[in-house]
């Protein structure tokens, strides 16, 4: 795989999750990612390691698009399959992972270097702020479901309608 020397005009990194729901912290990655890279790819994906969507994936990129719709650099994507293909079909040159945690790295780590192993694509970590390092996908849709107070942890433009969302879900199983 050709990778594009700094310093060329712009690079390109794929950042993929599930993003169910796409929250303060995973906004942050996304500007830290566009300073350091230029462009990125947000690549909501379906994780099957992780129960399926709280959030309808078309929904899951329509409402990170209008999360990102103020970065210049962004573009939304739904991306079956791994990561690693993403990033090859979409022309992606690194993969980038927010941390929060130590805990975070173990994990991600083992990622990167399989995820290398089979496609040469190397995997940036970048810090997660600590005002935010405490947000969890898996805690806001837990909070959420029982109709606990979540917008602060979820970007402004989005917050009312995923609490919504995960709201009437809760009230679907009920």
């Amino acid at each position: 795989m050709a990778v594009r020397q700094a310093g060329s005009a712009s690079l390109t990194a794929l950042y993929p999750g599930s993003f169910d729901p796409f929250h303060v912290g995973h906004l942050d990655v996304v500007e830290q990612a566009v300073e350091l890279f230029g462009s990125v790819i947000v690549a909501a994906m379906h994780n099957p390691g992780k129960p399926s969507g709280a959030i309808d994936l078309e929904d899951r990129v329509r409402l990170i698009g209008v999360c990102t719709s103020h970065i210049t650099g962004v573009r939304v994507e739904a991306c079956p399959g791994l990561a690693v293909d993403a990033a090859r079909e979409l022309g992606a040159d690194f993969i980038v992972k927010g941390l929060r945690s130590a805990a975070d790295f173990d994990v991600e780590q083992q990622m990167a270097l399989t995820n290398h192993s089979v496609s040469g694509i190397r995997t940036v970590y970048v810090p997660a702020r600590p005002d935010v390092s405490y947000v969890s996908s898996r805690f806001i849709r837990e909070i959420g479901a029982h109709g606990g107070r979540i917008e602060h942890m979820l970007p402004a433009p989005i917050a009312g309608e995923v609490a919504t969302i995960l709201r009437q879900r809760s009230d679907r199983r009920a």
